[in-house]
């Protein structure tokens, strides 16, 4: 009886350490941020789409996640980025620093740091404040000029999105795009000339501000940018023997909550859905990538009442209605797909995210 039970703790023991070492680690991380999707934007989107599935219902994991800021309950895009980029809260308005003023380390930054290729793709303009908070120190976020002479030095090998004015129409008659093409990258004006483009570096900025929105004739562009980062980014990530690590955007579903425009939301949501899909798809034909989706903040406080109050009656339709043309202190929903979804817990805090994915990046590349 005790031989039985010795062998089969051997062999349970085996088997763990088995497991153990079959267990891929997180090698590429692929952040998409949907800048101001709350709690019921995912379900707007189910409820627009008749139920049919949407690539957000095929995460494996999710979570309610805290998104105030050092100063305030309602956090705006600069505080709430800097969390998701660095792991620290800050004041609003503050990107990339302490409320103190002490410089804050991104993890595209710190992944930069370990050899490791880097991307960020937004339908914004790239010095807006999410996207700043991954690359930039600036003490408002107001401050477009001096965010945009971060990003020339920063290393990150493709850049796509919007923001050209602030490159190239500045009070220091300086013309940044200049500097990019001396640090060897290859400044294209359209998502078009990126089709032979495999490898290198590559900046994008396809708008003087910010692209169109989808009911105004963006199109694919996200989706689309997403793909080709993605390409650039695993030759690139094949050559240097490193992992990757991603940064993409959504960042039209807060303007249009903003102005608590359901037509308008559920364009971008529905977008956002395909750039989900491109990042699970490729998670899952490459092991050893976990994909984050999360958010800011919530914006437009958005409920969906039925319109009528009767429940015994059938189907009556639901309406939009709206708290706020302004951020929420709502928590708001998180999904993790790949190689280390696991790693995450129910209720967190958007500092956890950053912290957990700096764990990542320091014990498993």
């Amino acid at each position: 009886m005790l031989l039985s039970v010795t062998i089969a703790f051997f062999v349970f023991t085996l088997n763990s350490c088995k497991k153990a070492e079959d267990t891929p680690k997180v090698k590429n991380i692929i952040m998409l941020i949907g800048d101001g999707m709350g709690p019921t934007h995912i379900p707007s989107l189910m409820l627009e789409e008749q139920y049919a599935p949407t690539n957000f219902e095929r995460a494996k994991r999710a979570a309610f996640v805290t998104t105030y800021s050092n100063n305030n309950r309602v956090t705006d895009s600069a505080a709430a980025g800097t969390a998701l980029a660095c792991g620290e809260k800050t004041d609003n308005s503050v990107i990339g620093l302490t409320a103190e003023g002490d410089t804050l380390i991104s993890n595209l930054t710190f992944a930069e740091a370990l050899g490791m290729p880097s991307a960020i793709v937004v339908s914004c303009d790239i010095t807006h404040a999410t996207p700043a908070a991954f690359y930039a120190h600036a003490k408002h976020r107001n401050e477009r000029e001096n965010i945009a002479s971060w990003l020339p030095n920063s290393g990150i090998d493709v850049i796509f999105g919007g923001g050209l004015t602030a490159f190239t129409n500045r009070g220091d008659s300086i013309d940044l795009m200049n500097k990019f093409k001396e640090n060897g990258y290859l400044v294209i004006d359209s998502l078009q000339q990126a089709e032979g483009i495999t490898e290198g570096k590559v900046i994008g900025l396809f708008a003087d501000e910010h692209l169109p929105s989808i009911i105004n004739g963006r199109g694919d562009m996200l989706p689309q940018a997403t793909q080709k980062a993605l390409d650039i980014l695993t030759t690139n990530s094949e050559k240097s023997g490193k992992g990757f690590f991603m940064m993409v955007e959504g960042s039209q579903i807060d303007f249009e909550s903003h102005a608590n425009n359901p037509k308008g939301i559920y364009g971008e949501m529905k977008d956002f859905d395909k750039v989900v899909g491109v990042a699970f798809d490729y998670a899952d034909s490459h092991p050893g990538t976990l994909v984050i989706v999360c958010a800011d903040h919530d914006t437009g406080g958005m409920s969906i009442p039925s319109c009528k109050t009767d429940f015994t009656l059938g189907e009556s339709g639901v309406e939009y209605n709206f708290g706020s043309t302004s951020h929420t202190a709502t928590m708001t929903p998180a999904l993790f797909y790949g190689t280390g979804a696991d790693e995450f817990g129910a209720i967190i805090d958007n500092t956890d995210i950053a912290k957990k994915v700096r764990e990542l990046l320091l014990t498993r590349n």
